[in-house]
C-alpha cells in the first residue's frame, strides 16, 4: 500500500496541492471550511466560511466583525478549521491563534467582490435578529440608493481574520477504516511531525 505521506516535510505545499485536486473535483466551494471559536461561556460555536487566503502566514476568511464568530474571536482569539473533501475522501484539520488582517489586505479583498456583496456587507446585521426578509430587502435598496453609482467603501466593522495554525493534520481514508493520519506541530520556526492512529 502506497504511503500518502511518504517524504512529506511543508504542510503547506501539501494542503496546496490538496486543494488544487479538490478544485478540480468539489462540485460546490472547495475553500469551504468549518470554523470553530467559543462564546464567552466557553462553549464551542462552529459554522462553514470560505476560505480567501492560504500560505505561510496562515489562513484567511472575512466577516463582519460584529458578527457571533467575529465578536467571539475578538474576545477569544484561537480557533479550529475543518475542511472537508468529499469527493476526495479527504480532510484538513486546523488549529492556532488568530489575528486581524491589515487594512490593506482587507480593502483589496473588499473592492474585489460583486457590488451587490458590498453593499449588503453594509446591509446585513449578521446574527442578530431580523423581523423579516422585507426588513433586509429595505436596508439592501436604502444603501443601494446611498452608494448610487458611485464606490462602495470597506465598512468600518468588516475585515478578515488569519489563523496561523500551530497544528495542521491530514486525514486520508482508507480501506476498513485504516485511514492515514499525520499531524504537524509547529515548533520555532519549523515543523515537528508524528504519524497518528486512525
Amino acid at each position: 500500500m502506497a504511503d500518502p505521506f511518504a517524504h512529506v516535510t511543508d504542510p503547506y505545499a501539501l494542503f496546496a496541492a490538496w486543494l488544487e485536486e479538490a478544485t478540480k473535483s468539489e462540485v460546490n466551494d472547495p475553500t469551504a471550511m468549518a470554523l470553530a471559536t467559543v462564546d464567552p461561556s466557553g462553549l464551542p460555536d462552529i459554522r462553514m466560511v470560505l476560505m480567501k487566503d492560504h500560505g505561510p502566514g496562515g489562513f484567511v476568511f472575512y466577516t463582519n466583525f460584529e458578527s457571533a464568530k467575529g465578536r467571539e474571536l475578538i474576545a477569544t482569539p484561537k480557533a479550529a478549521l475543518l475542511f472537508h473533501w468529499k469527493s476526495l475522501r479527504r480532510q484538513v484539520r486546523v488549529r492556532g491563534p488568530v489575528t486581524e488582517v491589515s487594512a490593506a489586505e482587507a480593502d483589496a479583498y473588499f473592492a474585489s467582490r460583486p457590488r451587490d456583496s458590498r453593499i449588503g456587507a453594509w446591509a446585513s446585521d449578521q446574527s442578530r435578529p431580523l423581523e423579516g426578509r422585507f426588513a433586509l430587502e429595505k436596508r439592501v435598496a436604502e444603501y443601494a440608493l446611498k452608494f448610487g453609482l458611485g464606490e462602495v467603501p470597506r465598512p468600518p466593522h468588516w475585515s478578515g481574520f488569519r489563523i496561523a495554525p500551530t497544528e495542521i493534520e491530514f486525514w486520508k481514508d482508507g480501506a476498513f477504516r485504516l485511514h492515514d493520519r499525520i499531524k504537524f506541530t509547529r515548533t520555532g520556526d519549523g515543523w515537528a511531525t508524528e504519524r497518528l492512529y486512525p
